[in-house]
Order: C-alpha cells, then structure tokens, then sequence
C-alpha cells in the first residue's frame, strides 16, 4: 500500500501534508510542528514505513528520548495501537525505559528493528555508560546499542534542561571520524518551539547550519483541520491570585486557586491547573478536594508509584463525568499529553513551557464557537519562589505575556531564548566513561549534571516491611526492587526526607553483596534507595510525601515472591542453570551462536567476536571454579573427575570460595600465553572481548578489598587479582572440535604500570584500542560476544532431548 494508505490504516485518519513528507522526502535532523499536530506519529510512522515495510537504510533502532515518564507511558500506548493496527507487533519489538521498567529483554536481539521509548534519566545515563537504577555489569550493552545502529528522537526538547546539549555532544562524537559508529546512527529533534542555535555546541555547532528542516508549510494550512487547530481561540488573561512566599505557607494560595478554579469550572468540561512544584500541586489538590466539589478532582505528578500513577492517568483519560473533571498537575501535563480544556490555569513559566501548556487548552478548536476557552496565568515575581525556572526566564515570559489577549496556536509569537547554560560533555569526559569501574573510594563519575538541571534530578525510593534490628531496620535478604514498589523523587526532596530516617534507609552495595544502612553515604541521581514502610514519605492517593509519618502500604500489584537480590561482582548466577553442561559443549555452542549473529548483521569484524565465542569461558577451568559447579556432587560421582570440565551446574549457587574470582580473567591469561604473549592490537581486541563478556573486568587489572591473600607467598607470587594468584596453574584443556589449549601459569605482569616482559600494561594495551577503533565498535563488539553467551546459555537450559523422559 502507499504511504497515506498505511497511515491511515496505522493511525485512523489521514496524514496532514507535513506527516506526508517526512515519509518521502530526505530524513530531517529538526521538526518544528505545533502541538497537537500529531508529531509523535509522523515520526513512528514514517520510520515503520521506510525502515521495517520498505527497507530503506534508515537506523534499525527508533530511540525516542522524552523528558517526562508521562510522555513515556502515553507514546507507549500510542506505539503499541499503531503497531498492533499495522500488523508489524510480531517484526517490530517495543521495550520501555523508565525508573521502575529497565529490563535486561530489549538487549538481546540487535538483528530485529526495535522502538526503544525512555525517559531522558534513562536513556542519556545508559547512552554514557552509567546507566541509571541498573546493574552497572550491563552498562556497556546498553551504551553499545544506543549509539550504533540507532535513531534517536528528542521530543519535547525544550524541557530537557542539560539532556539537550548532552545529545548533541553525543551526535557530534558519532559523526567524528576517528569514533567510527559500528552501524550508522543520526538524531531527530522535535518541538513546538524549537531553536537550532539551542544544538549549537562546542561540538556540533559547526553542523547546525547544515541541518535538514521540516515544519509546517502552506500545503499543510491549506489543510482545513489544521487550520482549526492552528485558529483555535482561546482567552488570554491574568489569573485574580498572585503567588506570593506568604501566601504559599499559610495555605492561602492553595484554598484561593482552589475557589477561583471552581468558580470558573462548567460541568461537563475539563478545568487544568498546572504547578511548577509538585508540593504546591498536592497543597492545591488537597484544598479542591477538601470543598467536596461535584466534578472529578484528579492528581497527577511524577512523584507515584507506577500502579498508583496509572489509576490517577486512568481517571483523566476516563470519559467526562457529567460535572465534570477538575485535574491538578504538574509539568507532566506541559508536553505531548492528548488533553484538551477548557479553561486551563497554569503557574508563570519560561515561554517555551507556557506554549506548550496553552496547547493543552482548545486543543482541537472545539470552543472555537462559543469563545468558552480560556487560559489564566498566575504571576509571580519573587525569585525565591522561581524554582525550578531561573527567575529570568520569568521575568522575560511576563513581558511576553502582558501584550497578549489570545493564546491560539498562530496568536503566540516565536519568542527567541537564548540557550541556557549548563555543563557540556567533552570528549575527554566521555572517553573516561568508557571505564565501569569505580575510583578507589568506591564512587563513580557522576553523569547527572549532563542530564539534567541540578534541582531536577532524580532518585528512586521503595518501601518494604524490615524487621526492627538493634540499630533500626535489618534489609539483610532483601530481593531486588519490582517495578511496581518504585517511586521517583527529586533529589532535593529525597535527601531532606532521607535526613532524619537514614537508619532506616538503605542502599545496595554490589562489591559486598549486601543492603548497607544509609547513614553518611552520598546520594547521587539514579540511586536506588529501600526505606523501611514504617517511617512513611508516601501515601498512595498523593504520592511522594516527605512530612508524612504513616506506615507506607505496599503497592497494590502483586509482587515476584523469588525475586533475586541485585547483582554484585561476585555473582555467578549465570552458571548454575540446573543442569551440567560441558566446558568444551558451552565454548562450541557460543561459536556458533556468535557466527549466526554476526551473519544475520553482515558484521565486519566476524572474526574476532567468533573467536572470542569460543574461548570466552576457558577461564572457568580454575580448580576453584570447578569446585563450586561440581560442589553438591557426591563422592565417587564420575561427574566429580579432574579431567571433566564445567560450564554450567545443576547445582543452585552463584558464588565461589575465594572471593572476586572472576573467570574472565582466566579466559584472558589462557589466550594471550597462547599466543605468545603478542604485543598487537589484533589479538589484543580478542583478549578484550575475553575479559569484558560479563561487564566485571574490562579496562583494568586490580586486586579488589576483600580478596584473599595467597599464602605462601613464596609459592605464588606477590601479585593477584580478581581472585587469581600469580604462578598458579591453570590446566589444559581441549575445544570441542580436538583442538587443544595449553596449560598456564598465571602471570600478572599485564597489572603493572609501563613496559614490561610482555610487552604494555593492561591500561594501555585498552587505550591502544579506544584509539583504533574508537568507544562506540568496541563496545558493540564485547556486547556481540555477551549475546552470544546468553544466547548459549539459554538454549543450554532448555531441557535437551536426551534429558526428556
């Protein structure tokens, strides 16, 4: 079918003029459309239509970046409908990520065209390899699969604070010739009011000029439903109430907007109220609910759980009750949400917000007629109260705002903003991301500044029932946080709420394996933070509450009853699948999944990532790994024999005698004494392959606190690291295939800083490699051989046919 034909079959009514183009005509890096224009599907769309039904070379990857995870969950349900109404849900995967919804499932099937639809928080933390509320031993496949093979859409971009100059910093890293992308990527932003100098950064700002541009034009006014919508009329006026710092502690500006939103109210309508903070939100929704009105009185912000979050969005989508409906929000209703009021109040905000805010009243030109639409907005010029705006984008809204009387789509002025300045991402600050591990006190580079306004940052809370303990609370056992127990709060708030409950607040700490009490530690955005139930901070009808002091009910959704803990660096997991699988059957089977998959992707560097498939786990031959796998087995079991050698056991378990042990060390020491111990980058890419493939080592060499020690040292040797001691043996070993590795004696050398027998030290034989071939083709490379593993992995624990009865 042709392009309006499939449109109108995908969405259920025909493309305007401008949705039309961006199926046909070259790809844009900008679009400028006004809301309620129907950005979103003229983006998913036209990419299901070029890249999934017609083939065309566009990114396999559609990543669409939003900076509200209300947005998130509407261009969801949006994609899913579309899909589903296309007939393409069965060849195109969709996946979420957002706080509470960062599944590990959307990784492993590069080869499948894919929508990807994430907060900011999520998707720029992942796309800088220190991705938020996840386990940090799977940051560089995230990062490897957002930035190759990736179409990155920004929406809304005039919300996202730091996040935009992040993205363009990104852009101009991928388009640098000396960090070739593995599969060819670009970028997408999409606004109301969007300002290409705003892209222009250190970076990139050399390629702005050069930005193809879409945006309405005259074929698209000429259309007459966007015409009504670009016509539709709404009244402009000062709100009869002032912000003030008085008024906002005694109450008197809830109860005061509370009245005026009610006395303007007309049944069977829908009445807005947009805040700029969530407390003021629940202050002014709990006034309007304490007069008992007779329309629906909704609340809506970022700061609930996901269930609880999903009934209040449930409510405002639910059709109008007959007095109808009176929804407190905050800047989750400014953006991309399909809502139309009559009469809409909102906070003075930056001018960028305050269109996209107008655009939630009169949406449609339904009151076009009868002149009912109305916008009223509440002054404020009290720079203490400007927060989270700068007090001068304010000032410079109000000036705007006071030679106005209509607030339609055509009446309000392109208003030029400069650029807000915020900390840029550097090449050199990107290039230290690529190391995972943390510095020697234990703390990671902190990414948030890059993501987002200080003032704006996130963390996430959960509450569980913990037993007292002697100090507080014991967490000791605790699994992993459900999607369903997770609430995002802004790192202001959380930390003064956190203040006075730090024995009851816990973060997990994957070097020990354990939840460790709060107490003086650091917060930082993206943390993850279990809080014992009974010292409150949250209440299902309003969500985040720090001065509350009742006990927190669990969330209403059922919960995994054997969830895991969270992974830390002496995990296993992996290999303990409930059944025995040769070392030689597990290498073989990697081979071959890795050769499967770089054929389905054409992949130029085959080579390396098959090889390391097939000696990615010979490091498991460690006498202290065997032991663990053939541990439960009795005496005199012929699966207990020196020369059998183990992948995976039937046995539960997951950790190892001698703590840190990591076998890909081994993997790595069996290689290169292999081959002679070769100073060249080409075997030096398969070693880092080797060593990378579960995420735990990968750019250096370095003991760990708690490993233990070898004794004597005369016997071993001075130096070890992740649980290998320098002069042990390791033992021979064959491939499947008859193909035999030597025995090894381990030699750290490669630890030492400088030149040695060997040849350059680990660090530097990594930084070789980031030289030639760049962060973005050698993290796809070690995220190939990891879904070649797990691809191994999971058709090994499938029952075979012999274990069949």
């Amino acid at each position: 079918m042709d392009f309006p034909t499939f449109f109108h079959t995908t969405t259920g009514h025909a493309p305007y003029p401008y949705q039309q183009r961006l199926a046909t005509a070259p790809w844009p890096e900008l679009l400028d459309v006004p809301t309620g224009l129907g950005k979103t599907a003229a983006v998913v769309v036209a990419w299901l239509w070029r890249r999934v039904v017609n083939g065309e070379a566009l990114p396999r990857r559609l990543v669409y970046c939003l900076p509200m995870r209300t947005l998130v969950e509407q261009t969801e349900g949006c994609c899913r409908n579309w899909l589903d109404k296309a007939g393409l849900a069965a060849q195109v995967d969709l996946h979420v990520l957002m706080g509470g919804r960062t599944g590990s499932d959307w990784v492993e099937q590069p080869e499948r065209p894919a929508i990807l639809i994430g907060t900011q928080d999520q998707l720029l933390s992942r796309a800088l390899m220190r991705g938020y509320a996840m386990s940090r031993y799977r940051w560089p496949v995230d990062f490897a699969l957002l930035h190759n093979d990736a179409l990155w859409v920004y929406d809304e971009v005039q919300l996202m604070g730091p996040g935009l100059a992040t993205g363009a910093q990104l852009e101009a890293f991928r388009r640098a010739p000396d960090w070739p992308t593995a599969r060819p990527g670009r970028s997408l932003w999409l606004s109301a009011t969007l300002h290409p100098d705003w892209l222009a950064t250190v970076d990139f700002a050399a390629a702005v000029p050069g930005l193809v541009r879409h945006g309405i034009e005259d074929a698209d006014r000429a259309d007459a439903a966007v015409t009504r919508r670009l016509l539709a009329r709404k009244r402009l006026q000062p709100a009869g109430i002032r912000l003030t710092a008085a008024d906002a502690r005694s109450g008197a500006y809830a109860r005061s907007l509370a009245a005026q939103a009610l006395a303007t109210h007309a049944a069977d309508s829908l009445t807005l109220l947009v805040l700029n903070t969530v407390e003021r939100a629940q202050q002014v929704w709990k006034a309007l609910s304490a007069q008992r009105p007779a329309a629906d009185c909704v609340l809506l912000h970022g700061r609930f759980r996901p269930g609880d979050r999903q009934r209040q969005q449930a409510r405002l989508d639910a059709p109008l009750p007959a007095a109808g409906r009176i929804v407190v929000a905050t800047q989750c209703l400014e953006a991309g949400v399909d809502v139309s009021a009559r009469t809409l109040f909102t906070e003075l905000a930056p001018w960028a917000s305050l269109v996209q805010r107008c655009g939630r009243c009169n949406r449609e030109g339904e009151y076009n007629d009868t002149a009912e639409a109305a916008v009223y907005w509440i002054d404020c010029d009290d720079p203490a109260l400007a927060a989270p705006y700068p007090a001068a984008d304010l000032d410079a809204a109000r000036a705007v705002l006071a030679e106005l009387g209509d607030a339609g789509p055509d009446a309000l002025p392109k208003v030029a903003a400069d650029a807000a300045l915020h900390p840029v991402l550097r090449r050199r600050d990107f290039l230290e991301l690529f190391d995972t591990d943390p510095d020697l006190s234990g703390f990671d580079v902190d990414v948030s500044a890059w993501i987002r306004d200080a003032d704006d940052a996130d963390l996430l809370l959960f509450w569980r029932e913990l037993p007292v303990a002697k100090n507080g609370f014991d967490a000791d056992g605790q699994p992993r946080p459900a999607a369903a127990e997770l609430c995002r709060a802004g790192i202001g708030a959380a930390s003064a709420f956190l203040k006075s409950r730090r024995e009851a607040a816990f973060v997990w700490d994957g070097l020990t394996g354990q939840w460790l009490a709060l107490r003086e530690r650091r917060l930082h955005p993206g943390m993850t933070v279990l809080v014992a139930a009974a010292a409150g901070g949250y209440a299902p009808e309003s969500g985040f509450a720090p001065d509350s002091r009742a006990a927190v009910p669990p969330p209403a959704t059922d919960l995994p009853a054997d969830a895991p803990p969270p992974a830390d660096i002496d995990d296993d997991r992996r290999s303990f699948i409930g059944r025995y699988v040769g070392l030689a059957e597990h290498l073989a089977d990697a081979e071959a999944a890795a050769r499967a998959l770089c054929t389905d992707l054409a992949e130029p560097h085959a080579e390396a990532v098959i090889r390391a498939a097939r000696w990615h786990d010979t490091g498991k031959a460690h006498p202290v790994f065997q032991q663990s796998l053939q541990a439960a087995l009795p005496e005199g079991d012929p699966r207990r024999s020196p020369d059998q050698f183990w992948a995976k056991s039937e046995q539960p378990g997951g950790r190892h005698a001698r703590p840190h042990l990591r076998h890909e060390l081994g993997s790595l020491l069996y290689w290169l004494a292999a081959h002679g111990w070769a100073d060249d980058p080409a075997s030096d890419l398969i070693g880092y392959l080797l060593l990378a493939h579960h995420g735990k080592v990968r750019t250096r060499l370095r003991a760990l606190p708690g490993e233990q020690e070898p004794a004597p040292q005369d016997q071993y040797g001075p130096r070890f690291a992740r649980g290998f001691w320098e002069r042990e043996a390791l033992p021979a070993l064959r491939f499947a295939d008859g193909a035999e590795v030597p025995a090894v004696s381990v030699d750290l050398e490669l630890m030492e800083l400088g030149r040695g027998a060997h040849g350059p030290s680990w660090t530097a034989r990594v930084q070789r490699l980031l030289a030639l071939h760049g962060p973005f083709r050698l993290a796809w490379l070690e995220t190939l051989v990891r879904i070649a593993d797990w691809r191994a992995s999971a058709q090994e624990q499938e029952p075979k046919r012999e274990d069949t009865p």
